[in-house]
């Protein structure tokens, strides 16, 4: 730099560009204006540009020193420009830690931690007691065929969730629609494996209802079990052990009689009121009876399609939405309150 400095004195005007310019970048406070600097100095109207355009015009034994002189400059302008922007840019980033210090004694922002569902933990919660029964899990399609969730469940043409204002059918597809429960997955089971057979069907269902007590999506759960000598004495056993497990031991439950396709005879399962324990209140109807699932005898003409000996083996069925199941263990009056995502119920489980 000095040796740069020396000979600039045999060159006035390069001396007083490189001096003015080298000032500007010492005195240039942030990146700002230290660009401003190079565009003054540097850019394209700048006196340095402009003196080596007309050097071309200089006697011919001054051009070798003013081109050499002039690019020398040019490349020191540069260089004191980068280490200058280097020299702001680490100031700021000390002053920005300063002022941005982190105090490492203080504790930390826990971060909120999650939990399963209610739902999935009373769905889990349901599992697990028939899991202990000797029942196992089966899956099924959610979009299902006309024939696997009607037909072969002995429903029979013009019943009513048949009906395009009960059941989602796909458009453009009147045999394939959502399944509006799974007892399709029964069918299915049925189909790929003989008696016996003792299965839990869990999973999503939709059905045309919106309300209170009830929602175009839902879960629920089916039982079957089909085995040698299985009468309606063993479904009886079966859900009186599931709802004393997921109730409490002072529950009982009552068997009325009732229709469904799939099932004959049939029956509708009602637990003892919780609430009130069984002397009558609002939640109850004042009967002391909260009904809770249906089920009964599977019927001989769903075994007809797929190919089971009815002389040999009888079976029944269950099934529950584990909503219903979740609002009359925690005692809530409305449905929709699981879907909501309000984090103020989300958190009480």
């Amino acid at each position: 730099m000095n040796n740069l400095t020396e000979e600039l004195k045999a060159h006035p005007g390069l001396s007083d560009i490189y001096g003015e310019a080298s000032a500007d970048v010492e005195a240039a406070a942030d990146p700002e204006s230290l660009e401003a600097v190079r565009v003054k100095h540097l850019g394209r109207k700048s006196p340095l540009l402009q003196l080596l355009r007309s050097i071309p015009k200089l006697p011919a034994e001054e051009k070798p020193v003013a081109g050499r002189l002039g690019n020398q400059v040019r490349a020191a302008l540069e260089q004191a420009l980068l280490t200058r922007k280097q020299e702001l840019e680490e100031s700021q980033l000390r002053e920005r830690l300063a002022a941005e210090q982190v105090d490492i004694t203080l504790p930390g922002e826990p971060f909120p931690r999650g939990h399963l569902h209610l739902i999935t933990q009373t769905l889990w919660e349901i599992e697990d007691i028939f899991i202990g029964l000797g029942y196992r899990i089966a899956e099924g399609p959610e979009v299902e065929t006309d024939y696997y969730n009607f037909t072969a469940l002995n429903t029979p043409e013009g019943h009513p969730a048949r009906s395009s204002h009960d059941t989602f059918f796909i458009e453009g597809h009147p045999d394939v629609l959502l399944r509006t429960h799974t007892s399709p997955v029964q069918i299915r089971v049925m189909e790929q494996e003989d008696p016996p057979v003792y299965i839990i069907a869990p999973g999503r269902v939709y059905r045309r209802d919106s309300d209170a007590t009830h929602t175009p999506m839902f879960h629920q759960l089916e039982g079957l079990a089909v085995d040698e000598n299985i009468t309606m004495a063993d479904l009886k056993g079966t859900l009186e052990v599931f709802v004393k497990s997921m109730f409490g031991a002072e529950r009982e439950i009552r068997m009325r009689p009732h229709f469904f396709p799939f099932t004959e005879p049939s029956v509708e399962i009602d637990v003892s009121c919780m609430i009130c324990e069984g002397s009558g209140c609002r939640a109850c109807k004042h009967i002391g009876w909260l009904e809770i699932l249906g089920a009964g005898m599977v019927d001989p003409n769903v075994f007809g399609f797929v190919d089971y000996d009815t002389d040999r083996v009888q079976g029944f069925a269950f099934g529950m939405g584990i909503e219903r199941i979740a609002m009359l263990k925690h005692r809530m009056t409305d449905l929709r309150m699981f879907f909501d995502n309000d984090l103020r119920f989300i958190k009480q489980f």
